[in-house]
C-alpha cells in the first residue's frame, strides 16, 4: 500500500445534474440557499426562493443549458474532469502518491463525497484548490464552508492546506496573456469581465473586486496595452440591490451606441467555461453590442484544460507539497 498519500481537491461552483427544470430547480436550490451567496434573513429568503424565484427561474434557466449541454454533460464538469486527468498525468511520475478528486460545492460531484473517497484511501494531507482565482466570499469561502462541513463526519482529520487566491500568480497572469495576445486584434477594446456580487459585500470586507482589477491591470501591462484599450466589468448580477459595477451588460450597449466598432472580452475570473461565458457572454453580450452598433466582437475561452493552466495548477498544489515529495 502506498504511504503517505497527499489528496487534492479541485473544486468548482457547481452544475446540474441534467438540463431539466427538475435538475435545474435542484441545483439552484442548494447553491441560492447558502447564506454566503444570498444572505438576507432566511425564513424571508426560502419564503422568496420557494415561492417566486425557483418556479420561474428554473425552466428558464434550463432552456439556457439545453443549448450548451454536451455528450460528456455541462462543459464546467466535462472540463473539470479533463482538468483533473491532465493533472493526474502530471503528477503519475513526479508524485506518484497524489490522488486527485473534482468536487462541486453544489450539485455533483458533491464535496461530501470527494472528501469521503479521500478520506477512504487514507491520504494524510489534503490539498484543497478552489478554482477561483480571485477570492470572494461567495466562492472562495463557500468551498471552506462546504469542506469543513464534508470533514465533520469523519473522526480522523488529515492535514490541511488551502489555497486561498491565485489572482497575481506570475504563470495564471502569463497564461492569461498568452490566450489573449494572438486573437486580440489592433482596433479592438479588450473587456474583462468578471462575476459581480453585491457592492454591500465589498462594503462588509469582501476585497474581491480589487482581486480583480490588479489581475487586469498585470495582464494588461503584460500586453503592453495603454489605458484606453482595456476595461473591467462586472456580469451576472442578480435581485435589485446594487452590484459592483459598470455592468458589462450596460457597458457593451453604451460602447456600441457610442460608436466602438470591434470589441474582444476575456472572463478571468472564471477557470473554466461555463453558462455564465458561454451563454451570457459568448451569446447574450454579444447580441447587445451588435444589436446597438457595433460590427465585430468575439469572447476569448477561459484557461480550461490548457497546458499552461494545467502548468499553473500544478504548480500551485506542489507549493503545498512536504520538501520530502517535490521530485
Amino acid at each position: 500500500m502506498m504511504k503517505n498519500k497527499i489528496g487534492v481537491l479541485l473544486v468548482n461552483l457547481g452544475t446540474p445534474s441534467a438540463p431539466t427544470p427538475t435538475a435545474v430547480k435542484r441545483y439552484l436550490k442548494q447553491f441560492l440557499s447558502d447564506p454566503r451567496v444570498i444572505d438576507l434573513p432566511r425564513l424571508q429568503w426560502s419564503v422568496i426562493l420557494n415561492a417566486f424565484i425557483l418556479p420561474r427561474r428554473a425552466p428558464r434557466v434550463a432552456k439556457l443549458y439545453q443549448a450548451i449541454w454536451t455528450e460528456q454533460g455541462s462543459p464546467l464538469l466535462a472540463i473539470g474532469r479533463e482538468q483533473v486527468q491532465k493533472l493526474q498525468h502530471y503528477f503519475t511520475a513526479r508524485q506518484p502518491n497524489l490522488i486527485i478528486e473534482l468536487a462541486m460545492t453544489y450539485g455533483e460531484p458533491s464535496m461530501q463525497s470527494a472528501v469521503d473517497r479521500l478520506i477512504a484511501q487514507q491520504v494524510q494531507k489534503i490539498i484543497v484548490l478552489p478554482l477561483y482565482p480571485q477570492y470572494s466570499s461567495t466562492t472562495t469561502a463557500s468551498v471552506f464552508d462546504a469542506f469543513a462541513d464534508a470533514l465533520k463526519s469523519h473522526r480522523a482529520m488529515p492535514e490541511i492546506a488551502f489555497i486561498h487566491h491565485y489572482h497575481q500568480h506570475p504563470l495564471y497572469i502569463k497564461a492569461l496573456a498568452n490566450s489573449i495576445r494572438p486573437k486580440l486584434q489592433s482596433d479592438e477594446l479588450l473587456i474583462f469581465s468578471f462575476h459581480g456580487i453585491p457592492e454591500r459585500y465589498q462594503q462588509e470586507g469582501d476585497y474581491y473586486a480589487e482581486h480583480c482589477h490588479q489581475t487586469a491591470l498585470l495582464v494588461a501591462e503584460t500586453l503592453e496595452l495603454t489605458p484606453n484599450q482595456w476595461q473591467v466589468t462586472f456580469q451576472s448580477r442578480f435581485g435589485k440591490e446594487p452590484w459592483l459595477q459598470p455592468y458589462t451588460d450596460e457597458t457593451l450597449q453604451q460602447l456600441a451606441q457610442n460608436g466602438q466598432k470591434a470589441l474582444a472580452i476575456v472572463c478571468p475570473g472564471f477557470a473554466v467555461d461555463c453558462l455564465e461565458t458561454i451563454e451570457e457572454i459568448e451569446e447574450e453580450n454579444r447580441e447587445i453590442f451588435l444589436d446597438n452598433g457595433g460590427e465585430r466582437y468575439q469572447y476569448i475561452p477561459a484557461l480550461n484544460a490548457s497546458d499552461e493552466h494545467i502548468e499553473l495548477l500544478a504548480t500551485l498544489i506542489e507549493a503545498q507539497l512536504p520538501s520530502e515529495h517535490i521530485a
